[in-house]
This record gives C-alpha cells, structure tokens and sequence, in this order.
C-alpha cells in the first residue's frame, strides 16, 4: 500500500505500510518504511542544504535511518548490524526519486508552501531523580509537521552536546511527526536544563526548562504527608476499635440473656 500526502512545495513524503489489516479501513502496520524530502531547512541560513531521510520502522520502533547528507545508514540499535545488514546506495536512490516528485509537485503547484504544524515539547527524566546519581533527560517532540527540526540541550543557560543523543524522525499515524533526545546528567540542587526547538512552525525557538527541584519532593511536604497518613490511621483505628468493641458488648449481652431465659 502506498500513500503520498498533499503536501506540495515544502516536502514529498512516500510511506509504505506492510502488516495486518485490522476492522474497517484502519491499517494496523507491522512494518513502516518513510522516505520523505524537504527541500532546505532551515531557511535563511548561511548554508542551506536539502533533507531528505529514508526510515525503516517495525511495531513502532525505528530500526535504522539513512540521511541525505550524511549518506550512511545509521543503526537504532548497536546489535541490530549483527544480524541484518543494509547499504545506503538503495536508499540514496529511493530519496532521489522522491527529491524528484517534490520538484514535480512545486511545479504544479505553482510553489504553494503547504501548512506548518508547530511542535510540542515536553522534558522529563529517565529515571526517577536523586540527587547525586546518573539519570537521563528526555526530551520529547511530537506533532510537527515538515518533518525536520532542530533540538539543542542548555545546561545552566550554556549549550551542552557531550553524550546527547536523539531518535530519527518518527511518523505518527495522524501523518505528523515525533522525536526523542536524551542528555545524559546527575542532578545537582540549582542545575537547570533547557530543551530548545527550532522548527518552520515556530516563530521563534521553544524552549522548556526543567529542574531537579522539580521531581524532588519538599522534606516538609514528605513529613506532612507522612504525618496525615498517621493520623489517618490512628483515626480509623480508634473507629474500627470502638465498633468491635460495641460488636463485643452486645454479643456479651445477647449470650447473658440467653443464658437466664434457659435457667427459667
């Protein structure tokens, strides 16, 4: 099954869907191989280049990537080369042919720039944070559209690049995309960290800041919480002790009256 989305002048995209058919006209994909081409991003730079990238996708995790400009094939995972292998030349040619249909397309379509869809970004950790011990940034990008953009990670207001790492472009099935960057860090009281996009969308980059603060909880919330929790329970120890101890008296006196009427 292929499907090409109306989407002229600013990017051709060709996804090609392999797998079961599920109720209706939904297709459930096993296996999602995209190819899609922009012809420069971003606009406006000293050197404006094309994208074009070539993804192959199976249950919804990226396998491996081709990039038009770096024209090598870039593995998800490290142990997947062990068992699979695949050369870029095949998908350098499928991206030249669709580099192609794009130029088709801005010329029917008189070079009519299609719609951007500005990105959300959200920035939470890997793990959960202590103070002192490894964890992980992630932030995630979702529901933009062309399908390239830029993530910069700032620590403390100063740009950070040592050990990042990022996802390639990923397609939703509403026919936006989504994204994932890692930075590695230890959490240290008064560190903050920013996730900063930049996207045709956007008129301006957006940024999220995040703090260790924030997934610490307060030592005085823990205590009052702690607290009301102890609370809590004595309360319903005493209920639940008052009403077996009533329970108990009329047992008592439910047995005693028994036993006279028998002796009667």
């Amino acid at each position: 099954m292929t499907a090409t989305g109306a989407l002229p002048w600013l990017f051709f995209l060709h996804l090609l869907l392999l797998g079961r058919a599920a109720a209706g006209v939904e297709t459930e994909a096993d296996y999602v191989n995209l190819d899609f081409f922009q012809e420069t991003f971003p606009a406006g730079a000293k050197a404006e280049v094309d994208a074009g990238e070539y993804l192959d996708e199976f249950e919804g995790e990226a396998i491996f990537q081709v990039d038009w400009a770096r024209k090598t094939v870039s593995w998800r995972l490290p142990d997947f080369p062990r068992f699979a292998g695949f050369e870029a030349a095949g998908a350098l040619g499928s991206l030249s042919v669709v580099k192609n249909n794009l130029e088709v397309l801005m010329k029917l379509s008189n070079r009519t720039r299609a719609q951007n869809a500005a990105p959300s970004v959200k920035v939470y950790p890997k793990y959960p944070v202590e103070t002192g011990d490894p964890n992980a940034l992630i932030c995630f990008v979702d529901h933009f559209s062309p399908p390239v953009l830029n993530v910069t990670w700032l620590k403390n207001g100063q740009m950070v690049s040592k050990g990042v790492e990022e996802t390639a472009i990923l397609p939703r099935a509403d026919h936006a995309f989504r994204k994932f960057s890692y930075l590695p860090f230890v959490p240290e009281e008064g560190d903050f960290y920013t996730c900063r996009v930049e996207h045709r969308g956007l008129p301006e980059p957006l940024t999220v800041i995040w703090s260790p603060e924030e997934s610490t909880p307060d030592p005085d919330t823990a205590e009052n919480v702690l607290c009301g929790l102890g609370l809590a329970f004595g309360i319903l120890g005493i209920i639940v002790g008052t009403i077996l101890f009533l329970k108990a008296t009329r047992m008592t006196d439910h047995n005693s009256r028994n036993g006279r009427s028998g002796g009667l």
